[in-house]
């Protein structure tokens, strides 16, 4: 029962403090109404909370954390729907991908595509299994196969399989996964209703009732029926034959409304964690054969490769995954000629982050073999896909992702596939490989060190624009050049490898310095033999635009960098949607090069619809457009930029006569 002077005492607070407490909460909504509502509830938590509080307590500050929390949650939640759109959108493009341990199959297009294509969730998936059956017979390694999102009825709680796709559940698939000795595994949202449009959000079904979030689209994990009842739901589908599960879209500022009121953010978080933590123990106490695997939600900061590393990832999960991915595989806002290569860096900069934040090399999941003709895969096909194979498996992690259309795959590929497989596991389990040189989007040189009995190998990338020399950290006695890309050959030097821009290389040492390792050449990156930063005066042009002038000397190939940055000097993206309806990332950015009246042809390498966005672009004039003596015009627009902030080099660069 309130006392008289505890109404009095509350009435002066609110009339001395609600301006102020108003105005800190605009301070973070920009949003006045929204500003009054929450500071009143902010006050309104205060007294609800009043006697757990001390009596020295400061109550103006306990109320203004109390506040920002709930400015925060706010925004957070006004974010959720731009956020998951963004990445369900990504996600939907692969909706029908068929993920295994080592290899993905996906065709987008097809999904929901018309009525004719009922059946085609099963008949791509036994379409795909064949494929697996085949690289297997090959010598590739496939141990699990995992079907991704959008199997499940969402009216049915994930107890069954969507009946327009999968008229019979998911027998057939399991049954044809034992038959071939493959573990079947499948994907699970951890806690978010909506996980596409309207037509993939899930149904509340009476179980789920008592953990409805208060925002409608979560569903708490500490109260109600909703963790109980999934924990029932993987045990069902343990006991069919399921050996992997992947968890996605992990929200644990989920709370009901009742927790909503009573609890401070950073509980509702912890408790929610250790709610989730707990059920998942006990479910692998039981079903020890059963792997899991963390997705969206546990941790990680995936959007760009400028941010600095930050302590981000909670080193529980690991108690309870036994991998955790660390980014889909995003475009590095490091400008690059070769487009592919940057994609590379993106998955190699996320290692790095994941290892500073003290998860082991072998527990992340790098998720970053990505082959195929659709726009999640950036229409890739088998672009330098031998490189990033390489690079894949050089990461070192026990779980090896590899998405994409796995029929693009030749007979012969797929031998090549298995012999990098053999290669790199063959190092992988001594369990010590270990990264080196800079944070790979720093632009500098970088590696992958593993060690075995009898034998060392080096996978190297320089990451800059220009030639560089890499120690190879340990390196002892005569090395080989087993894999690089096409052009410029790298020079090995005892334990020194000369590069030039954007290459990378695979060196092997003792036991792995013969002939019986070679792996090729990228042919599909061609390093120019010589580069050298050009000296330019830069001007700005208009607002968004930086021009400059300058004649190339003879015979040489122009490369120019374009990139886009905020005005503390950091890269940002631009977003044009995600593919088919997207825009072309030269919408974006223009590069434009003139010689007189005359516009010079430029070879591009960003013009493409990228779900991730793009801070960058990159393209070549060939010395053979250009006409000796005379001055380039060149002109570079951003039209979400600054010109002010924006960055323009130029570089000449000599290609050897292997270059097409």
């Amino acid at each position: 029962m309130e006392t008289a002077s505890e109404i009095k005492a509350f009435n002066k607070l609110f009339a001395d403090y609600h301006g102020l407490f108003v105005r800190f909460a605009n301070t973070y909504l920009q949003d006045e109404a929204a500003a009054e509502d929450i500071a009143v509830e902010g006050i309104m938590y205060y007294w609800e909370n009043r006697h757990s509080l001390s009596s020295d307590s400061n109550i103006p500050a306990y109320i203004l954390e109390a506040i920002k929390h709930k400015c925060l949650n706010f925004l957070r939640h006004l974010r959720v729907r731009e956020d998951v759109e963004q990445r369900i959108q990504e996600h939907q493009q692969r909706v029908n991908s068929l993920r295994i341990a080592t290899l993905e199959a996906c065709d987008p297009q097809e999904i929901f595509s018309s009525e004719a294509g009922r059946l085609v969730d099963e008949a791509l998936a036994m379409k795909e299994l064949d494929h697996i059956v085949r690289l297997k017979k090959l010598g590739v390694q496939v141990d699990y196969y995992m079907m991704d999102a959008f199997w499940f009825d969402v009216n049915e709680g994930y107890r069954k399989w969507r009946p327009d796709c999968w008229p019979e559940g998911p027998k057939r698939w399991l049954d044809a996964c034992k038959r071939e000795g493959i573990k079947p595994g499948l994907w699970f949202s951890t806690n978010l209703l909506r996980i596409g449009g309207e037509a993939n959000t899930m149904k509340i079904i009476p179980e789920w009732e008592s953990s409805v979030a208060e925002d409608g689209t979560t569903l708490c994990l500490f109260r109600g029926g909703y963790l109980h009842h999934l924990m029932q739901t993987l045990q069902m589908y343990a006991d069919m034959g399921i050996k992997m599960f992947k968890f996605d879209f992990a929200y644990f500022d989920a709370a009901t409304p009742d927790a909503k009121c009573t609890m401070l953010p950073t509980d509702i978080e912890e408790q929610n964690k250790n709610a989730f933590i707990s059920a998942i123990k006990e479910f692998r106490y039981r079903n020890p054969d059963v792997l899991f695997i963390g997705y969206n939600g546990f941790g990680g900061d995936m959007e760009n490769t400028v941010t600095p590393f930050r302590k981000t990832v909670d080193l529980r999960w690991l108690e309870i995954f036994d991998t955790m991915y660390c980014g889909d595989p995003r475009l590095s806002d490091v400008p690059m000629m070769n487009f592919w290569r940057s994609q590379d860096l993106y998955s190699d900069h996320m290692t790095f982050q994941y290892l500073f934040n003290g998860v082991p090399v072998r527990r992340i999941d790098n998720c970053a073999f990505m082959i195929g003709t659709t726009g999640t895969c950036y229409n890739r096909a088998l672009n330098a896909w031998k490189g990033m194979m390489i690079l894949t498996m050089a990461r070192g992690g026990w779980l090896n992702v590899c998405h994409g259309n796995i029929d693009l795959l030749s007979d012969d590929d797929a031998r090549w596939m298995a012999k990098v497989q053999q290669l790199y596991m063959k190092v992988q389990q001594y369990g010590s490989i270990s990264a080196f040189g800079a944070i790979p989007g720093k632009a500098l040189p970088y590696g992958y060190m593993a060690s075995t009995e009898g034998g060392k190998l080096y996978t190297v990338v320089n990451a800059s624009q220009e030639k560089a020399k890499v120690m190879l950290p340990e390196a002892t006695g005569t090395g080989r050049v087993l894999f690089t890309d096409s052009g410029f050959m790298p020079v090995l030097e005892k334990n020194i490898v000369e590069l030039r821009p954007e290459q990378m290389v695979v060196v092997g040492y003792g036991k792995f310095s013969t002939r019986e390792y070679d792996l090729g050449i990228e042919k599909d990156i061609v390093i120019p033999a010589t580069i050298q930063k050009v000296k330019i005066d830069v001007q700005k042009k208009n607002e968004h635009t930086l021009q400059a002038h300058y004649t190339p000397s003879k015979g040489k190939t122009v490369r120019i960098l374009f990139q886009q940055l905020d005005e503390h000097g950091k890269a940002f993206r631009s977003w044009g949607g995600a593919p088919p309806t997207g825009i072309k990332m030269d919408h974006f950015f223009n590069i434009e090069v003139k010689q007189g009246k005359r516009s010079v042809p430029i070879k591009k390498s960003h013009d493409k619809m990228i779900w991730c966005g793009l801070s960058w672009a990159v393209g070549e004039v060939s010395a053979d457009d250009i006409k000796e003596g005379r001055p380039l015009e060149i002109s570079c627009t951003a039209i979400d930029g600054n010109s002010e902030h924006c960055l323009l080099e130029v570089y000449e660069v000599g290609y050897s006569a292997e270059k097409k």
